[in-house]
């Protein structure tokens, strides 16, 4: 049997372990996905521990994306990124690598039907899934503005993304003008029914992607419907970043259906 799991702090809210155990499932394979809560201080000892058992791969989610980054070898893109969110162990040594920007990239493509090769990308927020975020569609061809409430993050940022701009959350009128998809890479609308993107900034030729997965129709979806835009979920982004990392390790074609089944029942229950 292979084992993979999830390391972080806390980690009982998370909706990963149905998702891969509904993945093993449909594939037949002989596989369990456990939760791993160690504190700071042993963190680096986890990782090796982790190798040492047997595990086949771990997830990393807060607050340890940017700490695992700096114990493990690091594929370009976690590198720009930052921040590691999957690790294989099935090699000489554990490598860690990023998905939650091709998350981000097939929730858009696939859901949203979106071209992002040449198309005009605004990313609200310049944490750690915006950088993820504005790395996945600049790779993918977009050009990005980067827009945070703080200006300078958001001009930082972009000087690390190809063909990026940084600007402050006034410029939004401005940058979803012409804008061809927008996403919401930030925590407003988790806790409270709020948006970071004004309404009226919002228009029918938009492609917009909320982050946030819980409640699954936030503010700013409500708004973007009401404008005429297309809507994706950030369920969406979850499912795609645990797709990516199941075929990571597994080197098998995701069963997505199976796992946004379970991912969306898992979601239902817990309202």
């Amino acid at each position: 049997m292979q084992v993979f799991g999830l390391v972080g702090n806390p980690v009982g809210h998370s909706l990963s372990p149905p998702m891969h155990e509904a993945a093993y499932a449909a594939r037949d394979i002989d596989a369990r996905y456990v939760t791993f809560e160690p504190t700071p201080a042993d963190l680096p000892a986890a990782i090796e521990g982790a190798r040492a058992l047997g595990v086949s791969g771990l997830n990393v989610t807060v607050p340890y994306k940017e700490r695992v980054h700096d114990l493990v070898a690091v594929d370009d893109l976690a590198a720009r990124i930052g921040a590691v969110n999957t690790v294989d162990l099935s090699g000489d040594e554990p490598t860690g690598h990023n998905t939650d920007a091709a998350g981000a990239r097939r929730a858009l493509e696939a859901q949203g039907e979106a071209d992002l090769d040449g198309a005009d990308a605004v990313v609200v927020g310049a944490g750690g899934a915006g950088r993820a975020v504005a790395h996945g569609l600049a790779d993918a061809g977009a050009t990005v503005a980067i827009a945070n409430r703080t200006e300078e993050r958001a001009v930082d940022l972009a000087s690390d993304v190809a063909h990026a701009t940084g600007h402050g959350l006034d410029a939004l009128h401005d940058l979803l003008a012409d804008a061809a998809i927008l996403v919401n890479a930030t925590s407003v609308g988790m806790e409270e029914d709020e948006t970071p993107v004004p309404a009226a900034a919002l228009h029918a030729d938009l492609v917009v992607l909320d982050a946030v997965y819980a409640p699954l129709e936030t503010r700013l979806l409500r708004d973007a419907a009401t404008a005429g835009a297309t809507t994706v979920d950030g369920a969406w982004m979850l499912l795609y970043q645990g797709a990516e990392a199941f075929e990571l390790w597994t080197g098998m074609a995701a069963p997505v259906a199976a796992m946004d089944d379970a991912l969306r029942t898992h979601l239902r229950d817990d309202r």
